[in-house]
């Protein structure tokens, strides 16, 4: 019987699928879905593809990993590792390059992987549970200036001093916070203040959770991979739901998608663009009314230009 609680609707699916396909190769292609998830674009995907089309998917979820192998394709593989494993492919053998970056709702809705403060449960965030320190482990030994720089820096959290000597406090009273509920209530007794409608603990644990897995260290990489993979005029889609990635897709796109001229050496040829960007996608008024967590969601969209590698 499915849980209801644990379906995920995938959010800008036929907006992202439709412009990876906007790709020179078409249907015909070879693509990569770098974040499988619970499958949604990799399955509208396969659906458009002609026989000779190719999708494979990356993701570190041993959940997702298993649902990817429900899908019985031969056009379509999956890995067991993070996206920015990109790299390991051939250069210029990709047509095009989806990123879904975040979290899906059954990882959310899954009280034993501690994402959420909304479940009592341990306080882990691992995307992959076979690999790493949970964030229990992690601030059983942190200090309070390694604290607060994650708090702060990861979840744009005024109030991440306050937070973190509070933490190292509670460790040196009663021992080290393991559980989501005992994290959730330390920082709403601390944090007095908040945007009206938001918890308390909102960025402390999207900050914890962006740390554990080195989401961002993650994100830049697949995008540096990326140019390499993409043959010319593939397509790089990339679904952001915060301004941390957003801000690194936007910059990563605008870097790339102009000539650069090295003034040291004025007489060198210039670096040339390697990107055509092609705009930003937000979720239309009705997708956000029936699936409230697509309402930060932005996707930017850019073509690999005709210039090698």
């Amino acid at each position: 019987m499915t849980n209801t609680l644990l379906t995920h609707t995938t959010v800008l699916l036929n907006e992202a699928v439709s412009e990876l396909l906007e790709a020179s190769a078409g249907v015909q292609g070879s693509y990569v879905d770098a974040t499988f998830g619970r499958g949604g674009h990799s399955r509208l995907i396969l659906s458009k593809l002609a026989s000779q089309g190719r999708l494979q998917a990356f993701d570190k979820d041993l959940e997702a990993i298993a649902e990817a192998e429900r899908i019985m394709d031969e056009r379509f593989s999956i890995r067991h590792e993070g996206f920015s494993h990109l790299g390991d492919l051939r250069p210029g053998s990709v047509d095009g390059v989806l990123m879904d970056l975040g979290i899906s709702s059954p990882q959310i809705d899954s009280p034993e992987r501690g994402f959420s403060f909304r479940f009592d449960g341990p306080l882990d965030m691992r995307m992959d549970t076979t690999r790493g320190e949970s964030v229990a482990e992690w601030l059983a030994t942190a200090t309070v200036d390694q604290i607060t720089e994650v708090i702060r820096d990861y979840g744009e959290e005024r109030f991440a001093v306050q937070i973190a000597k509070a933490l190292v406090a509670r460790r040196q009273e009663r021992g080290p916070i393991s559980t989501t509920s005992d994290l959730a209530q330390l920082v709403a007794d601390t944090v007095k203040t908040r945007e009206p409608g938001q918890n308390p603990a909102t960025r402390t644990f999207q900050a914890f959770r962006i740390f554990i897995n080195a989401e961002l260290e993650e994100l830049e990489q697949a995008l540096e991979a990326s140019i390499h993979v993409l043959a010319p005029g593939g397509r790089l889609v990339v679904i952001s739901f915060h301004s941390l990635e957003d801000r690194i897709v936007k910059q990563f796109m605008a870097k790339h998608s102009k000539e650069v001229v090295d003034r040291r050496v004025p007489f060198a040829e210039p670096v040339k663009m390697r990107l055509k960007t092609c705009g930003r996608i937000r979720p239309s008024a009705d997708e956000v009314k029936a699936n409230p967590r697509s309402r930060s969601a932005i996707m930017r969209m850019a073509e690999r230009t005709e210039v090698p590698a």
